[in-house]
């Protein structure tokens, strides 16, 4: 007998949740990475992908006569009201903070919010860590000023 619509559109909906729960952090980067040029592509940038992933940096992104290295992460986990987000690179197993030298901006993903902050490094360094929180708490949160901030690479 044949699934009726409904059921079919459960099956897909109950697949469509362990995918999104399910997935690896190498996966999330990839996804979090094709929204990003999505994005910026759709807002006017022009974004390019080094080659290989010896860069500190995910994409360079030009706006006008300005190039900016960008790093993108995602973050999909939330606890305590908020996400946790690791501005850092590992090492030879070492977690190491990303510099000014290194890349311009922290473009972060948060895939249940479908929402990016745009974070020049130098609001977050020397930290490896920090967290958004947004559902918007009552204050806003310290990285509450760079929600979709893609005009700051303008």
């Amino acid at each position: 007998m044949a699934k009726t619509n409904a059921a079919r559109r459960r099956a897909f909906e109950k697949k469509q949740e362990q995918m999104r729960t399910g997935q690896g952090p190498q996966k999330k980067g990839e996804l979090a990475e094709m929204a990003f040029i999505y994005k910026a592509e759709r807002l006017g940038f022009d974004v390019a992908k080094p080659y290989g992933d010896s860069n500190r940096y995910d994409f360079v992104v030009r706006s006008g006569q300005r190039f900016w290295k960008v790093q993108v992460k995602a973050s999909g986990f939330i606890a305590f009201g908020n996400y946790r987000v690791y501005a850092e690179r590992i090492q030879r197993g070492r977690a190491i903070a990303y510099t000014a030298d290194e890349i311009d901006f922290l473009a972060v993903y948060i895939i249940p919010e479908d929402t990016w902050f745009i974070i020049p490094v130098r609001a977050f360094t020397p930290l490896r860590s920090f967290h958004l929180y947004p559902r918007r708490t009552p204050d806003g949160g310290r990285y509450e000023q760079y929600r979709e901030a893609w005009w700051l690479m303008e």
